[in-house]
């Protein structure tokens, strides 16, 4: 099997559930997971873990290592030593810092549409999502009656890429009213040419000190199932709350989560480059598809991921089930990201070239 070869019996008889879910017949471009095999690298150095005990890292954590010098040399930001902790996954992190730095009741501003386990997170932590619109100016009062502000960028469903501009008009705004920044940068290493991602903890020595970057090489190496995640913890005094839990009070990732984390981080960048040329190639494909489409959906090519946004209003009050069901082709629903979003569809497009053209194809003749 090559690198990207898309084996959808492989898929189906798997533990993923982005075709493990689906009926016979139906196509999965729904949930954010890569239809392609794991990295060569990443599956050696998995079958050379051989010692599956309590686990030692005499040198110090070799995520974290590894995390510190990817930040530096692939994003150009320095973190600060002794200063990241590994999790499970940024559902978690999301929720450490919801519990640790804000109050039943209050304000959390997002850019929204949003990840739809990150709303229900904040929901069901009884405090308010505070809507911010991703693609229009920062509207500042909004953010007065906030305690964190939750950053996703790149930005998940619309694949936006925030400029330093955007970036720097957010960072005074969060000194301003002394919010808490919760920088999600887990698709990161998922850039398009012509943009660059800038990590919000780099625009200045304040949004350095009260943000927490998370990430993950769950999405660019598409081991989500392995669960590990690290978070860069830039406020002092929320250090100082996390030091006083008791020890693995929020849990240990595996040792292979871990060992296949550190071989996306320093030996997996030749097969990255070669994703991103099959994603950058699928992405063109999606937008010539939506130049077709027999309405103006006002498509916008992702600046990074390989998630598609696209309106398809016309398509009913839940597009997506309507292709589910004549299309026979599962996508992620858009009202599930808020924001008045039911007229939107997510597709993922990390599958080979011939798969997508099938998804496409299925749509094209329902519509």
């Amino acid at each position: 099997m090559t690198d990207f070869e898309v084996d959808v019996t492989r898929l189906r008889s798997g533990y993923g559930v982005k075709w493990g879910d689906l009926d016979e017949g139906v196509l999965g471009a729904w949930v954010a997971d890569m239809d392609f095999p794991v990295a060569p690298a990443i599956r050696r150095r998995l079958h050379e873990a051989t010692d599956f005990g309590y686990p030692h890292w005499p040198g110090g954590d070799p995520v974290v290592a590894a995390f510190e010098e990817r930040m530096a040399t692939r994003h150009g930001w320095r973190p600060s030593p002794g200063r990241t902790r590994i999790f499970t996954d940024l559902i978690q992190i999301l929720q450490v810092v919801i519990e640790t730095t804000t109050r039943p009741g209050d304000g959390i501003a997002v850019h929204v549409p949003n990840y739809p386990p990150f709303l229900a997170s904040i929901e069901r932590a009884g405090r308010r999502v505070v809507a911010l619109d991703p693609d229009g100016p920062l509207d500042r009062a909004l953010l007065a009656d906030c305690r964190l502000l939750l950053l996703v960028n790149p930005h998940n469903p619309t694949g936006r890429v925030f400029s330093r501009a955007e970036l720097e008009e957010l960072a005074g705004a969060a000194e301003e009213f002394d919010l808490t920044v919760l920088s999600d940068e887990i698709h990161a290493d998922l850039i398009y040419a012509g943009r660059r991602h800038i990590p919000f903890a780099s625009i200045g020595d304040d949004a350095a000190g009260r943000t927490v970057t998370a990430t993950s090489a769950t999405k660019a190496f598409n081991i989500a199932g392995l669960r590990c995640a690290v978070a860069h913890i830039g406020p002092s005094r929320l250090r100082a709350v996390l030091d006083r839990f008791p020890l693995d009070y929020f849990g240990q990732p595996s040792t292979l989560g871990r060992v296949a984390t550190v071989a996306a981080w320093t030996e997996c960048d030749p097969w990255l480059s070669a994703l991103l040329d099959l994603l950058a190639s699928n992405r063109e494909q999606i937008t010539r598809w939506a130049a077709t489409l027999p309405w103006d959906a006002g498509y916008r090519p992702p600046d990074a991921t390989y998630l598609a946004w696209v309106n398809c209003a016309p398509l009913g009050p839940d597009p997506a089930g309507f292709l589910e069901k004549k299309a026979r082709v599962r996508l992620s629903r858009g009202a599930d990201f808020g924001g008045g979003s039911a007229s939107f569809v997510r597709i993922n497009f990390a599958t080979s070239p011939e798969m997508l053209t099938e998804i496409l194809g299925r749509m094209s003749a329902r519509l």
